[in-house]
């Protein structure tokens, strides 16, 4: 949120006469326009005019948006940066005043020499900048290449094109090779989703290809409140296909795909416990919006745990992994130790955990989610609501009483949830003597419990799901029970939090007192 000092009555005037301007565009058209988006990089220029070297185009996120564009020159070269852009927002400091045109000519940035702005509205006219007449000179410089210079680069680009994809083959080789050299042995055929994809690497968002993606989809392997997950197979140009998962929403449910899009898109969100997102698709045929993400055959947590019993390892693999991602996501640093915004997933609980191959999880479903930056208000914490799985919430906010000064909070509900699915976890595992058939946290209660029926057991009587007797019997098992109580603690504020869980598995693991009852594998149930 931007915050601005004292401005006189002319200014505001002129802020107010803006963004009536911008909403008039908003009125006129109902359709996201498709425009030019890439990060700066040079430019071919040819007197007063510069095309972009831009290959990818994005569908603006809202239909406000207009194509806008920067251009810079920097140690002598044209450096022009593409992007979507709402016109009732500052733009480079100043607001834009040519929105409504079919071209996109520029205007100097006040107070610089060499930085021009320009928006347009028409489909991806953000490619081509036109210079007015009087601006300065665009000769050819360092980043735009001279025509004999081009021809050769044209030249040159098919024996380019053969040896990138000779390296690209060679590396994907070693590294596949390498993979399959340390992959475990699991049960099941899983080789075909070993070898997941990104689509993008370089831009983890909407797909940018014109077309879209050669997906078949086999059959519904899940179904929830904004949208229905199939399993699908993509073709490659190989004739071959790769099975993916593709998430499914009607396009009334636009906010909700919208939301996971967004937590999907940040490249730092990416981590081995939290599912693979590959790209997401506006498909106007059928007016659906789909999230396209790595597929996971042994399926969800809850499905896994009604289905098999797990040994003492196994539950290592499944608790450890599911406390790594939840504290990836509350952390504001990777694991690298760049900066990142904390993420709160606010609907944890088995459903929503998936089982990979190697038996760790990873946190799927992020349609709940909220990020947790510095500019994020108390008002727009609020306006968030009371959202999540009746059964897995927390005692604040079943009585909506969270602390919405302290962000810390919603990670705090968070653990809450995360010790019920460890409960979970824990309560199918041989190791500890006395294991029951499969029932979720509260299991006593009907199978979609009310906020006011959880009010009564959490709040009131302060009920917790049943920790058994045998589990002292396993050293393991009574610390990590001891855990599990201290994460889903009636005071918020006693709770541990997802990196100190992570770091009691690693001190359970790593104990030379705790040993496995020799329970190796998963048993049917």
């Amino acid at each position: 949120m931007e915050r601005f000092g004292s401005v006189g009555c002319g200014s505001v005037l002129l802020v107010c006469v803006m963004m009536s301007g911008a909403s008039a565009l908003l009125l006129s058209t109902n359709q996201h326009i498709q425009c030019k988006s890439c990060d700066p990089q040079p430019a071919f220029c040819r007197s007063n005019q510069c095309v972009s070297n831009c290959s990818a185009s994005i569908v603006c996120p809202n239909p406000q948006d207009v194509c806008a564009a920067v251009w810079r020159r920097s140690n002598g070269s044209a450096i022009m940066e593409t992007v979507c852009h709402d016109p009732a927002l500052a733009f480079r400091g100043q607001f834009l005043q040519d929105f409504n045109s079919t071209r996109c000519e520029m205007r100097r940035v006040k107070g610089t020499e060499d930085e021009y702005v320009c928006s347009c509205n028409e489909e991806e006219c953000n490619n081509r900048l036109i210079f007015p007449d009087g601006a300065a000179p665009v000769p050819a410089g360092p980043g735009e290449p001279a025509l004999p210079a081009l021809l050769l680069l044209v030249s040159l680009v098919p024996s380019v094109i053969a040896l990138v994809l000779l390296v690209s083959l060679l590396y994907f080789y070693c590294v596949c090779r390498q993979a399959n050299l340390k992959a475990p042995a699991t049960k099941g055929s899983d080789s075909e989703t070993r070898a997941i994809i990104m689509i993008d690497d370089d831009d983890n968002s909407l797909n940018h290809n014109l077309e879209l993606l050669p997906i078949q989809l086999d059959s519904s392997v899940g179904k929830g409140r904004f949208a229905e997950v199939f399993r699908a197979k993509l073709k490659h140009a190989s004739q071959s296909f790769q099975t993916v998962a593709v998430k499914i929403f009607p396009y009334d449910e636009y906010v909700s795909w919208k939301t996971e899009w967004d937590i999907y898109s940040d490249a730092e969100l990416r981590h081995e416990n939290v599912l693979q997102f590959l790209t997401a698709e506006d498909r106007k045929a059928s007016r659906e919006y789909w999230l396209i993400t790595a597929y996971q055959e042994r399926g969800n947590l809850q499905e896994f745990l009604s289905q098999h019993m797990i040994g003492w390892d196994e539950l290592c693999r499944l608790g450890g992994s599911l406390a790594r991602g939840v504290a990836h996501l509350h952390s504001d640093r990777t694991p690298c130790g760049r900066a990142k915004v904390a993420i709160v997933h606010r609907d944890l609980k088995s459903a929503n955990v998936l089982v990979k191959a190697d038996l760790t999880c990873c946190l799927c479903d992020f349609g709940l989610s909220l990020r947790l930056d510095n500019y994020t208000s108390p008002e727009e914490l609020a306006n968030s609501g009371q959202v999540g799985t009746a059964r897995y919430m927390a005692p604040e906010v079943l009585e909506s009483r969270m602390d919405l000064e302290n962000i810390e909070s919603f990670k705090q509900a968070d653990v809450y949830s995360m010790a019920l699915v460890l409960w979970e976890i824990v309560s199918r595992c041989s190791a500890t003597g006395d294991v029951r058939e499969y029932e979720p946290p509260f299991g006593k209660l009907k199978e979609h419990p009310c906020v006011e029926s959880m009010k009564d057991d959490v709040i009131r009587d302060r009920l917790r799901p049943e920790i058994p007797v045998s589990w002292s019997n396993h050293t393991g098992a009574h610390l990590l029970s001891s855990t599990i109580e201290e994460c889903w603690d009636h005071d918020p504020e006693a709770r541990l939090t997802a990196q100190c869980v992570v770091e009691r598995f690693s001190d359970i693991i790593s104990s030379d007192i705790i040993t496995s009852t020799g329970d190796s594998g998963s048993d049917d149930k």
